[in-house]
């Protein structure tokens, strides 16, 4: 069995792809951010998820605790559940995936 899905029939910045595809052990969201566009600031604890941040087009910072690292296509960013993380996307705004699964 498979499923296909377009992105272009999710609406809004967040686009959560593998609820909408229908998966069920993987957590993938697509976000496109506009130019200076901020994410909102959080931390993964309560549900123990880590994630990997994937940006696919644009530029940003992804601000982890008190740093901030560069976003680009290529780059790929592992934040555990404890630390805090919030995205901001650059001029040219962001389009970036989200893979998260909580560990253990």
């Amino acid at each position: 069995m498979y499923t296909v899905l377009d992105v272009s029939s999710l609406e809004g910045r967040r686009k959560p792809i593998a609820r909408a595809i229908g998966a069920r052990a993987i957590r993938l969201n697509r976000f496109d951010s506009q130019p200076g566009q901020a994410g909102f600031a959080h931390d993964e604890r309560e549900s123990g998820q880590e994630e990997i941040y994937i940006p696919i087009a644009g530029a940003g910072v992804l601000r982890i605790g008190g740093e901030e690292i560069a976003l680009a296509p290529g780059l790929f960013v592992l934040v555990t559940a404890d630390e805090s993380r919030q995205v901001i996307a650059g001029g040219e705004g962001l389009t970036y995936l989200v893979v998260g699964a909580a560990s253990g």
